[in-house]
């Protein structure tokens, strides 16, 4: 038990590391040996936790949403209202310029590679349907309270809601302006509550 432990905190090592590369150079620049020396470990240490790069990164983008999704579903369920779910929801999203920069930068260069590579695009999508789950359940209880459009399909509108919040992630990561980074968040809660109450 204690070596599947310790060997569970070395696979997590290594994937920090390549978050962290990925982040700081760029997925084309990213090398197994640039990986090993982020997790300050042998390359031979992380051949033996990961046949290549490749499935280092396969993990990494498996480990990384589905955290991501487990931690915006745990903010939403501190909340009994809809309006109060959906301001976790957003908060859960919207965490401080320096993480939504490491990540939607990380992020944009799998999204750039998920046509191509099917296990991205199979892990993307299993992200996108547990975040839609997360906004169904927000959109239906806004209706149930009487406070969203009833005329509304959950199951459509879902989608909807995470391309406005990743919409407004992106543009604000191109701006380069970190003080903006309220400003998007806010333009993002008005643009779902228009949508939603329209």
């Amino acid at each position: 038990m204690v070596r599947y432990k310790k060997s569970e905190e070395r696979r997590k090592q290594i994937l920090f590391a390549a978050f962290k590369a990925l982040s700081d150079y760029g997925f084309e620049t990213v090398t197994l040996q640039i990986i090993a020396d982020n997790a300050q470990l042998s390359k031979g240490v992380v051949h033996y936790y990961f046949d290549n790069k490749e499935a280092i990164l396969v993990e990494l983008l498996e480990w990384l949403t589905l955290k991501i999704y487990l931690k915006e579903r745990a903010a939403t369920q501190e909340q009994d209202t809809a309006l109060g779910k959906l301001e976790s929801f957003l908060n859960s999203v919207f965490i401080s310029p320096e993480e939504n920069r490491s990540f939607y930068r990380v992020y944009l260069d799998f999204l750039a590679r998920a046509n191509r590579v099917l296990a991205y695009r199979e892990i993307n999508q299993r992200f996108y349907d547990n975040c839609a789950s997360i906004s169904t359940e927000i959109v239906l209880l806004g209706q149930q309270e009487r406070i969203f459009a009833e005329h509304l399909s959950p199951e459509s509108t879902a989608p909807i809601i995470r391309a406005i919040i990743d919409g407004c992630l992106i543009q604000w990561l191109m701006s380069d302006r970190d003080e903006l980074h309220a400003v998007f968040k806010k333009s993002c809660y008005d643009a779902i509550i228009h949508l939603l109450m329209k």
